[in-house]
């Protein structure tokens, strides 16, 4: 099973907040059967979101949750149409997210590891810009799936 297909990506987001996309792409992640618990889940995103911010600079964001409600290692990529703020570290407004989902039951810290795989990517910006010109899902999956490749098992 892939962390990321076709249904985990949305490349028109419609939000004004952070909460907004984390919905929107936890409602992909719900829609691909890969949760337990929608609500749950989103709870322990913002909890985490609440311990310090997700924002990692260059216009991205990887907001995630490890929780019960979780039934698979799940990444979802969400591209915005406007860029919001994240309170992010370099200060800049966030126009790429990517939305870790994993399980509690998960031996080790497999979201960090990921966490990891894709911030050695993103901080080369030729990455960022195949991510942000994009013109298809298959374009992301293939080029996530291929980034994280080795990281998840």
């Amino acid at each position: 099973m892939q962390v990321i297909n076709e249904e985990l990506v949305d490349l028109a987001i419609d939000a004004d907040s952070k909460m907004s996309a984390i919905n929107i792409l936890a409602d992909r992640i719900n829609q691909a059967g890969r949760l337990h618990n929608h609500a749950g889940y989103v709870e322990s995103v913002v909890e985490r979101e609440n311990l310090t911010t997700t924002g990692i600079g260059f216009g991205i964001a990887i907001p995630h949750g490890k929780s019960p409600h979780v039934k698979e290692t799940t990444v979802a990529f969400g591209r915005l149409n406007n860029k919001i703020d994240w309170q992010s570290l370099d200060g800049e407004n966030v126009g790429l997210v990517f939305l870790l989902a994993v399980p509690e039951a998960c031996q080790g810290d497999q979201h960090l590891k990921i966490i990891a795989g894709l911030s050695r990517k993103l901080v080369h910006q030729e990455f960022r810009d195949t991510l942000e010109q994009a013109a298809s899902d298959r374009e992301i999956v293939d080029l996530l799936n291929d980034s994280l490749a080795g990281v998840v098992a």
